[in-house]
């Protein structure tokens, strides 16, 4: 970044970029219109280049600015979230966590944590968010939330991924099945003449079992129903008579916990979920030791539901 280019010239460069307008963008900025459209013809001829093709409609991204659209706005937001760190430690305890979690994680290790933290710091207010993998990798990365619990999705670069709990896949259905009748292992062939229903690619489940072509699953992918959370995949298998394949610590999340369970064989495929966390990041003491109780209560349980700790 040039010397006399500064963070109100990157503002006012993505404020006018996004609303496609100097008099949208100067009402969002606070600004009179005048002072926005000195701050872009100062950041122009800083950068020596046009930025913005100005139309009687609208104002656009000329061809050579585009890309710098998005380096402005990982700039921004790289320093916003370590403002916010710096805002936090000055907070010290009454701090603020924010929490993005996989719907099967809840329960098991997030809920126990939660219980031990606000134990011993009640001041610190939490939130938590309920989400698919997609988006809990997007909320780490974007600086929505201090980290998340999922199984890894995308891999984002700037993201770090660590292994704390690997669950076995099953079959899941309504204990008037035939499959309740079976004794012995369960194989994935076994599930070939049943009607399944699966969960969405976007999810971290749905995912895994999408790059497991040799399973079978896929092979019907256009002719079976589809559920894009374990909610909906709860409605979906009351309509009776059709199965699903989830990982253990899913199925024994309620509602799920009255259908039935049975681990799959040839092949053993499990889950793995993650502790995410942005690369490099610095935590604040709140989210410091809310992990420190985390992996605490992680590693207390030798088994959580027969999950196994990593």
């Amino acid at each position: 970044m040039g010397a006399a280019i500064k963070l109100r010239h990157l503002r006012c460069f993505v404020a006018v970029a996004e609303t496609g307008s100097f008099t949208l963008a100067a009402s969002r900025l606070f600004q009179t219109q005048s002072s926005l459209t000195a701050t872009i013809k100062q950041l122009e001829e800083e950068a020596g280049l046009k930025l913005f093709d100005r139309t009687t409609r609208r104002v656009e991204l000329t061809k050579d600015a585009v890309w710098f659209k998005t380096v402005a706005e990982r700039v921004l937001r790289d320093f916003d979230n370590a403002l916010s760190d710096l805002q936090a430690i000055s907070k010290s305890q009454r701090g603020h966590i924010k929490i993005a979690v996989a719907p099967s994680i809840m329960a098991h290790v997030l809920a126990p944590t939660l219980s031990a933290f606000r134990r011993l710091y009640p001041d610190v207010t939490i939130s938590v968010y309920d989400q698919g993998s997609d988006k809990i990798e997007r909320s780490v990365l974007d600086g929505g939330v201090d980290f998340g619990l999922s199984s890894p999705l995308n891999n984002f670069p700037d993201l770090d991924y660590v292994p704390v709990l690997a669950d076995p896949f099953g079959v899941v259905f309504p204990k008037d099945h035939p499959l309740a009748k079976r004794r012995g292992r369960l194989t994935w062939s076994d599930l070939k003449p049943f009607d399944y229903v699966g969960l969405t690619d976007d999810t971290g489940i749905g995912a895994i079992l999408a790059r497991q072509p040799e399973l079978g699953l896929l092979d019907r992918a256009e002719n079976h129903d589809h559920a894009s959370s374990t909610t909906s995949l709860y409605a979906l298998l009351h309509l009776g008579g059709k199965i699903s394949v989830l990982p253990l610590l899913a199925a024994r999340t309620s509602p799920l916990t009255e259908f039935e369970f049975r681990e799959l064989h040839e092949p053993l495929l499990t889950r793995e979920i993650c502790l995410i966390t942005r690369h490099l990041r610095s935590h604040s003491p709140s989210t410091q030791r809310i992990l420190e109780i985390l992996m605490a209560t992680i590693k207390s349980s030798e088994q959580i539901h027969g999950a196994k700790v990593l």
